[in-house]
This record gives C-alpha cells, structure tokens and sequence, in this order.
C-alpha cells in the first residue's frame, strides 16, 4: 500500500512536470471553457434571459458552467494516457519495480488538481462579469466545490479508460466528445422547460443535470429535491465503472 501510494505520487509529479513543459494543452482545454462562459454570457444572455424566470442569465449560467471544465478535461486526461500508451514509455515502467496501476493515479490526480484550478479560475471570472450567489454560506461553497472535485475525479477515471481503449492520440480526442457534449444538452445552459418534449426528457435524465441543479441549488437556494442523490448515484456509477474499465484495461495491455 505504502509502495503504490509512494509510486502514484512520483507519477503525480511527473504528470504536473510535463503539464508545466507543455502546457498547450492545458490551457486549451481551460480557455475554451472560459471562453464558452463569456460567449454565452455576452452573445445569448440577453436572448437567454427571459428563460430564467426572472433570474439574471449569469446567475442561472455559472453552476452550469462551472461543469463544463470537468468534461473538457475527459479528452485531455484521454489524450495523455494515449500518449503514454503508444510513445514506449509503459514499456519503460514495466522494467520497474513500481506499481502497475501509478501512471493512471498520477495522471489522474494531476489532472484533477488542473481542473479545480480551472474551475476555481471560472468561479473567478464569472464573479468580474456578475455573478452574485444567493447567500450561500461557506459551508455550501465548500459543498458545491466538493461536488465538482468527486465529479472531476469520476470523469478523469472514463477519460483515462479512453485513453488507453484508443489506437493512437488522434483518436483519444475524438471518443470523448459525447462526454463534453452533454452538458450543452442539460440544465446547465437553460431550464429544460424550454425544451421539446423528447429534448427534455433526455436533458433531464442525463448525468450533467442533476449535478449542475445540486449546485445551483447549493449557490443560487433553488429547490435541490432529489438531484443531490442522482448526481451522487451518477458520480459514483462514472467513477467506478471508469476506475474499473480503466485499471483492468491497462493490466491487460501491460500484461500483454
């Protein structure tokens, strides 16, 4: 236990190191979320407005923003692993008297700590423009953030399991795209009563939803009801199943 931990945090600090020497890829999975927040704010605000019920739209538009970063980084995470997976370096590390499993927590941790800066960077920017909480104490700030962190480490475990299913780098970056899609086709962007029937159901049911409403709910005091359970019932069935798919294929492709 004490050598995994050891090994993981070596690889944590080798995943930030590359992140330090080659940050293009960082800083575009960050910017573009950032750059959605504005374009939405400044471009479909005003349209988007009447939708909220009276709500100014940066207000309704930031604790659904704010997952937006988490599912950018699903193709990030996704491409490094596949980097890692097709550049000889694992072949390296199988020489290694170290854990098999490291590389994926490194990578892992690394990328969630990049994410809640990004988020943190949103929160931020989103504040400049307007965005004012209702209210919300300490203790339920540090529950919405709390809620992303779990999110973050769930998506980064399914972008991980991507990495290592796709054939080359290239193609790492397009299997997640159904991922950083779905926020634009929930509740984070407008309320679904907005939508066509069939539209609606399946915004209403998908992951990003329930999850973008228990924080809304957390920073804004709109009703939570049974969202908080769902997003925790979502988290956990994204993080284990991709934990799962992530670790066992990677010891297969180790093992040969």
């Amino acid at each position: 236990m004490s050598t995994a931990f050891a090994d993981s945090a070596t690889m944590f600090r080798r995943n930030m190191l590359r992140a330090k020497r080659y940050p293009a890829l960082t800083i575009s999975m960050l910017v573009m979320p950032v750059g959605l927040l504005l374009l939405f704010n400044y471009i479909f605000g005003g349209a988007l407005e009447s939708a909220t019920g009276g709500e100014k739209y940066i207000n309704y538009l930031t604790p659904g923003m704010m997952l937006m970063i988490p599912a950018y980084l699903v193709a990030g995470i996704s491409v490094s692993v596949a980097m890692d997976m097709t550049q000889g370096i694992v072949n390296r590390f199988r020489t290694m008297h170290i854990s098999q499993t490291s590389m994926l927590t490194g990578q892992v941790s690394g990328t969630w700590v990049q994410g809640m800066l990004g988020v943190s960077v949103m929160t931020l920017v989103a504040v400049l423009i307007g965005f004012r909480s209702h209210d919300a104490t300490v203790l339920e700030w540090l529950a919405a953030f709390g809620l992303i962190g779990v999110t973050v480490l769930a998506l980064n475990w399914l972008g991980a399991a991507f990495g290592l299913v796709a054939q080359n780098p290239e193609s790492a970056s397009n299997l997640p795209m159904p991922i950083i899609m779905l926020p634009f086709l929930g509740s984070g962007l407008v309320p679904t009563d907005t939508m066509p029937t069939g539209v609606k159901q399946f915004a209403e049911y998908q992951p990003f939803s329930p999850i973008a409403e228990t924080i809304r709910g957390l920073l804004m005091g709109t009703e939570i009801g049974n969202n908080g359970w769902l997003a925790l019932g979502w988290i956990l069935v994204i993080g284990l199943g991709g934990y799962l798919w992530a670790a066992t294929t990677f010891k297969r492709k180790v093992n040969g």
